[in-house]
Protein backbone atom coordinates (compact mmCIF):
# COMPACT_ATOMS: atom_id res chain seq x y z
CA UNK A 1 0.00 0.00 0.00
CA UNK A 2 1.46 3.26 -0.75
CA UNK A 3 2.01 6.15 1.84
CA UNK A 4 0.11 9.91 0.77
CA UNK A 5 2.81 12.70 0.32
CA UNK A 6 1.24 15.15 1.13
CA UNK A 7 3.08 18.52 -0.99
CA UNK A 8 2.15 16.47 -4.07
CA UNK A 9 -1.13 14.49 -3.51
CA UNK A 10 -3.56 14.28 -6.72
CA UNK A 11 -6.90 16.48 -6.55
CA UNK A 12 -8.54 13.13 -6.60
CA UNK A 13 -7.20 9.96 -4.43
CA UNK A 14 -9.23 7.00 -6.28
CA UNK A 15 -9.20 3.88 -3.58
CA UNK A 16 -8.94 0.51 -5.38
CA UNK A 17 -8.98 -2.82 -3.67
CA UNK A 18 -6.70 -4.78 -5.58
CA UNK A 19 -4.60 -4.69 -8.80
CA UNK A 20 -7.56 -6.19 -10.91
CA UNK A 21 -9.48 -3.34 -10.41
CA UNK A 22 -6.91 -0.94 -11.00
CA UNK A 23 -6.64 -2.92 -14.32
CA UNK A 24 -10.17 -2.25 -15.17
CA UNK A 25 -10.54 0.91 -14.14
CA UNK A 26 -6.85 1.76 -16.00
CA UNK A 27 -8.73 0.09 -19.12
CA UNK A 28 -12.11 2.00 -19.04
CA UNK A 29 -10.32 5.37 -18.72
CA UNK A 30 -7.94 4.71 -21.63
CA UNK A 31 -10.93 3.99 -23.78
CA UNK A 32 -11.82 7.14 -23.05
CA UNK A 33 -8.85 8.39 -24.24
CA UNK A 34 -6.27 8.10 -21.39
CA UNK A 35 -5.33 10.23 -19.01
CA UNK A 36 -3.72 13.34 -19.61
CA UNK A 37 0.20 14.33 -18.24
CA UNK A 38 -1.16 16.04 -15.17
CA UNK A 39 -4.05 14.41 -14.55
CA UNK A 40 -5.81 15.63 -11.53
CA UNK A 41 -6.25 11.83 -10.02
CA UNK A 42 -4.55 8.70 -9.04
CA UNK A 43 -5.36 5.08 -8.73
CA UNK A 44 -4.45 3.24 -5.41
CA UNK A 45 -4.14 -0.01 -4.75
CA UNK A 46 -5.07 -0.75 -1.34
CA UNK A 47 -3.98 -3.92 -1.02
CA UNK A 48 -7.07 -4.99 0.07
CA UNK A 49 -10.07 -3.59 1.12
CA UNK A 50 -9.47 -3.92 5.00
CA UNK A 51 -6.31 -0.97 4.16
CA UNK A 52 -9.20 2.05 3.45
CA UNK A 53 -9.34 3.05 7.18
CA UNK A 54 -5.61 3.64 6.65
CA UNK A 55 -5.92 5.99 3.69
CA UNK A 56 -9.09 7.88 4.57
CA UNK A 57 -7.31 8.90 7.46
CA UNK A 58 -4.04 10.53 5.42
CA UNK A 59 -6.71 11.70 3.11
CA UNK A 60 -8.36 13.81 5.81
CA UNK A 61 -4.47 14.78 7.01
CA UNK A 62 -3.25 16.17 4.06
CA UNK A 63 -3.09 19.32 3.02
CA UNK A 64 -4.64 20.21 0.62
CA UNK A 65 -6.55 17.32 1.64
CA UNK A 66 -8.16 15.18 -1.70
CA UNK A 67 -11.25 14.16 -2.72
CA UNK A 68 -11.92 10.64 -2.32
CA UNK A 69 -13.39 8.10 -4.21
CA UNK A 70 -13.29 4.42 -4.73
CA UNK A 71 -14.65 1.23 -6.03
CA UNK A 72 -15.65 -2.10 -3.96
CA UNK A 73 -17.79 -5.26 -3.87
CA UNK A 74 -20.83 -5.58 -2.21
CA UNK A 75 -19.26 -8.38 0.02
CA UNK A 76 -17.09 -5.21 1.44
CA UNK A 77 -19.28 -2.51 1.48
CA UNK A 78 -19.54 -2.45 5.42
CA UNK A 79 -15.90 -2.22 5.99
CA UNK A 80 -15.74 1.26 3.87
CA UNK A 81 -19.27 2.50 5.17
CA UNK A 82 -17.40 2.13 8.94
CA UNK A 83 -14.22 3.82 7.62
CA UNK A 84 -16.14 6.70 6.26
CA UNK A 85 -17.88 6.99 9.00
CA UNK A 86 -14.71 6.60 11.67
CA UNK A 87 -13.79 10.04 9.43
CA UNK A 88 -17.06 11.54 10.28
CA UNK A 89 -19.02 10.82 7.76
CA UNK A 90 -22.71 10.71 8.18
CA UNK A 91 -24.21 7.89 5.78
CA UNK A 92 -25.91 4.90 7.79
CA UNK A 93 -26.19 2.35 4.95
CA UNK A 94 -23.95 0.78 2.15
CA UNK A 95 -26.62 2.06 -0.25
CA UNK A 96 -25.60 5.21 0.66
CA UNK A 97 -22.28 4.53 -0.34
CA UNK A 98 -22.64 6.28 -4.06
CA UNK A 99 -23.27 9.41 -2.66
CA UNK A 100 -19.97 9.98 -0.87
CA UNK A 101 -18.70 8.35 -5.07
CA UNK A 102 -17.98 5.12 -3.67
CA UNK A 103 -19.29 2.82 -6.21
CA UNK A 104 -20.14 -1.02 -5.36
CA UNK A 105 -20.30 -3.81 -7.29
CA UNK A 106 -22.82 -6.33 -7.37
CA UNK A 107 -21.13 -9.01 -5.80
CA UNK A 108 -17.39 -8.43 -7.25
CA UNK A 109 -15.89 -6.74 -10.19
CA UNK A 110 -15.30 -10.10 -12.36
CA UNK A 111 -19.38 -11.04 -11.95
CA UNK A 112 -19.68 -6.94 -13.30
CA UNK A 113 -17.64 -7.80 -16.38
CA UNK A 114 -18.56 -11.12 -17.26
CA UNK A 115 -22.54 -9.77 -17.19
CA UNK A 116 -21.08 -6.46 -19.32
CA UNK A 117 -19.60 -8.35 -21.90
CA UNK A 118 -21.75 -11.92 -22.24
CA UNK A 119 -20.46 -15.34 -21.86
CA UNK A 120 -19.55 -15.42 -25.67
CA UNK A 121 -17.38 -12.58 -25.65
CA UNK A 122 -15.48 -13.50 -22.15
CA UNK A 123 -14.45 -16.86 -24.38
CA UNK A 124 -13.27 -14.56 -26.81
CA UNK A 125 -11.31 -12.69 -24.53
CA UNK A 126 -10.17 -16.05 -23.27
CA UNK A 127 -8.91 -17.01 -26.70
CA UNK A 128 -7.20 -13.54 -27.24
CA UNK A 129 -5.56 -13.75 -24.03
CA UNK A 130 -4.12 -17.43 -24.75
CA UNK A 131 -6.05 -18.73 -22.50
CA UNK A 132 -8.89 -21.30 -24.03
CA UNK A 133 -6.95 -24.37 -23.50
CA UNK A 134 -6.74 -23.81 -19.50
CA UNK A 135 -10.44 -22.88 -19.80
CA UNK A 136 -11.23 -26.26 -21.29
CA UNK A 137 -9.27 -28.34 -18.78
CA UNK A 138 -10.75 -26.24 -16.13
CA UNK A 139 -13.93 -27.01 -17.57
CA UNK A 140 -13.37 -30.78 -17.42
CA UNK A 141 -12.42 -30.46 -13.50
CA UNK A 142 -15.04 -32.78 -11.55
CA UNK A 143 -15.84 -30.30 -9.48
CA UNK A 144 -16.72 -27.75 -12.04
CA UNK A 145 -17.95 -29.94 -15.30
CA UNK A 146 -21.39 -29.48 -16.15
CA UNK A 147 -21.69 -26.37 -13.87
CA UNK A 148 -22.70 -23.45 -15.67
CA UNK A 149 -20.74 -21.52 -17.96
CA UNK A 150 -21.21 -18.02 -15.85
CA UNK A 151 -20.39 -19.48 -12.90
CA UNK A 152 -17.31 -21.44 -14.70
CA UNK A 153 -15.67 -17.99 -15.76
CA UNK A 154 -16.19 -16.44 -12.79
CA UNK A 155 -14.18 -18.96 -10.95
CA UNK A 156 -12.00 -19.07 -13.72
CA UNK A 157 -11.20 -15.10 -13.68
CA UNK A 158 -10.88 -14.67 -10.27
CA UNK A 159 -8.39 -17.08 -8.98
CA UNK A 160 -4.02 -17.39 -10.06
CA UNK A 161 -3.69 -13.39 -8.76
CA UNK A 162 -1.73 -13.11 -12.01
CA UNK A 163 -4.49 -14.29 -14.19
CA UNK A 164 -7.11 -12.02 -12.39
CA UNK A 165 -5.38 -9.14 -13.19
CA UNK A 166 -4.44 -9.65 -16.92
CA UNK A 167 -8.17 -10.80 -17.47
CA UNK A 168 -9.43 -7.68 -15.60
CA UNK A 169 -7.74 -5.50 -18.07
CA UNK A 170 -8.37 -7.23 -21.06
CA UNK A 171 -12.27 -8.09 -20.44
CA UNK A 172 -12.71 -4.09 -19.63
CA UNK A 173 -10.96 -3.54 -22.21
CA UNK A 174 -13.01 -5.49 -24.68
CA UNK A 175 -16.19 -2.92 -23.77
CA UNK A 176 -17.34 -1.18 -26.03
CA UNK A 177 -18.39 2.53 -25.15
CA UNK A 178 -21.30 2.55 -23.22
CA UNK A 179 -21.06 -1.16 -21.96
CA UNK A 180 -19.15 -0.56 -19.18
CA UNK A 181 -21.23 -2.01 -15.83
CA UNK A 182 -22.47 0.82 -13.72
CA UNK A 183 -20.20 0.91 -10.90
CA UNK A 184 -16.84 1.62 -13.09
CA UNK A 185 -18.76 3.86 -15.31
CA UNK A 186 -20.10 5.99 -12.58
CA UNK A 187 -16.29 6.55 -11.12
CA UNK A 188 -14.70 6.96 -14.35
CA UNK A 189 -17.11 9.69 -14.84
CA UNK A 190 -15.88 11.09 -11.53
CA UNK A 191 -12.47 10.93 -12.65
CA UNK A 192 -13.43 12.49 -16.15
CA UNK A 193 -14.77 15.52 -14.71
CA UNK A 194 -11.65 15.85 -11.99
CA UNK A 195 -9.60 15.55 -14.74
CA UNK A 196 -11.70 18.52 -16.96
CA UNK A 197 -11.81 20.22 -13.58
CA UNK A 198 -7.91 20.21 -13.27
Amino acid sequence: MRDMAPATSPATLVLLEGPSDVAAVSAVLAARGGRGEHSAYELVDLGGVTNVGAQLRRAVDARPAPRVVGLCDAGEARVVLRALQRIGRTLTQPQELPGEHFFVCDRDLEDELIRALGPDRCLEVLAEQGLAGRFAAFSRQQAWEGRPLLDRLHRFCGIASGRKVLLAGAMAGALAPGEAPAPIEQLVDCLTVADADA
